[in-house]
């Protein structure tokens, strides 16, 4: 999905320990929270608004971070934040036109499910609206108009999570995706594919971690080869466990993202290590980038992705992040 050519993005000069910073989420809800948000320079002194849309699924600690890195940079830049989310694509797609038709003054937005959002994202930039993609859409952000886009480069850290299984001797990895017609999620395990020839996919309802754990369990105690287990998220490496125990398994959990609960089981080694994209830089750099572009004209990245993972954590750096999480920035 990502050519090799692709890997070759730009990072963003930050220092990502000082932000304490770190695909995403599954399932589906049809509730919206839109809220607003601003800080230090006073909520909405600088006279922009971001609307900030998001596929978040409720229960889900990823987005936590998402949000404390932006409402961050609205307290840093004096822009007012209105925040709304939903899974479903179409909704989304709403989302970012009632933006659109509100007359905001930027939109960052997750490009999950890219050709869904394609029309209202068109209709934003039709607008005059600039348009920033954080976390999904990768490669599709500059075709759908967005000017900027923060995130990993899903294809690669899938890639580098499959080599790590491989050398550790891994033959037959199981691939959890989360959330149907994620294009982030598929380019993980295609990843990881691409490194452990025997890996093999699974699909979970995200939104329901019992379900996940009774399906894993099932599939763990039908086929005694798999011997890894690679969630796409923290709070299904804790399903996972689960599942592991009561299947009896003797296989081990890789996963994607973290949160406080994940973290703590990388330093007690129950977890072998996590593939993280940082996800407070990702929004904090959505809404620093557009007050930035839309009040001085900047453009970061040079035209390409800004890249704020694959990092990995696990039992060598896990004591200097593990502070963070609990902070929930990381």
């Amino acid at each position: 999905m990502i050519r090799p050519s692709r890997t070759l993005r730009v990072v963003a000069a930050l220092s990502v320990t000082a932000l304490a910073a770190t695909a995403c989420s599954g399932g589906g809800r049809e509730k919206t929270d839109d809220t607003t948000s601003g800080g230090g320079n006073a909520a909405g002194s600088s006279g922009y608004t971001i609307a900030f849309i998001t596929h978040e699924t409720p229960g889900d600690t990823f987005w936590d971070k998402v949000k404390n890195g932006a409402q961050q940079a609205a307290k840093d830049t004096g822009v007012t934040i209105k925040y709304s989310n939903d899974p479903e694509a179409p909704k989304q797609a709403v989302l970012i036109q009632n933006a659109v038709d509100s007359k905001v003054n930027g939109i960052a937005t997750t490009l999950v499910t890219p050709d869904a959002l394609a029309g209202s994202v068109k209709a934003a930039t039709d607008a005059g609206i600039p348009v920033v993609g954080f976390n999904s859409g990768i490669d599709d952000y500059q075709r759908l108009g967005a000017l900027m886009y923060f995130g990993s480069d899903e294809t690669l850290a899938g890639t580098a999570a499959g080599k790590r299984i491989g050398e550790a001797g891994g033959k037959h990895p199981l691939c959890v995706i989360q959330q149907t017609g994620s294009v982030a999620l598929e380019a993980r395990c295609a990843g990881v594919r691409s490194s452990v020839p025997g890996a093999e996919n699974i699909q979970v309802n995200g939104a329901d971690d019992a379900a996940v754990t009774s399906t894993l369990q099932a599939k763990l105690a039908q086929d005694k080869t798999i011997d890894y287990i690679v969630t796409l998220g923290a709070p299904q490496a804790i399903d996972a466990l689960k599942a592991i125990d009561q299947a009896g398994s003797k296989a081990k959990v890789v996963t994607f993202d973290l949160n406080q609960e994940a973290a703590q089981d990388i330093k007690a080694g129950k977890i072998e290590f996590s593939i993280d994209q940082q996800p407070y830089v990702q929004g904090y750099m959505a809404v620093t980038s557009l007050y930035l572009n839309i009040k001085n004209g900047n453009d970061i990245g040079g035209g390409k992705a800004v890249l704020t993972g694959p990092s990995f954590v696990d039992k060598n750096n896990i004591d200097k992040i593990l502070p963070f999480t609990k902070n929930n920035t990381r």
